[in-house]
């Protein structure tokens, strides 16, 4: 039987600018780290990975990214300023409440017959 001669694999060498560029791709968002192997002919996206962690400024290793639309603390922040907000439209028609039922208590002195008792009532048919 004949052996398959071993072939040494070749070690690529990026240079520093090539590393570099790639990241900033990677890091704005023009290329994907797959898409990044693709187009620089790279053989594995681990180096892309090994790059990032080494040349990115915001993707390291370990680190997490909260990426939400609306993260927990703004959708608090809004709830309480809604809660606020509804407070103080109670807080109004209260205020209203109190003023019409004064006025109804002032009216019924005057005129001598107890308002709150009669207003909206329809008359009795009597049977």
């Amino acid at each position: 039987m004949e052996r398959k001669k071993r072939e040494l694999k070749r070690q690529r060498i990026y240079s520093e600018s090539l590393k570099k560029e790639v990241v900033s791709q990677v890091e704005e968002g023009k290329l994907g780290v797959y898409a990044a192997c693709r187009v620089y002919e790279i053989k594995s996206h681990q180096t892309i990975y090994n790059w990032l962690n080494k040349y990115s400024r915001t993707l390291k290793s370990k680190t997490r990214m909260v990426v939400e639309k609306n993260s927990v603390d703004h959708k608090l922040k809004e709830l309480e300023a809604r809660t606020k907000e509804l407070e103080a439209a109670l807080g109004r028609k209260q205020l209203e409440v109190d003023l019409y039922r004064h006025i109804v208590d002032l009216a019924s002195e005057e005129y001598k017959t107890d308002l709150k008792k009669n207003f909206g009532e329809k008359a009795s048919k009597g049977k």
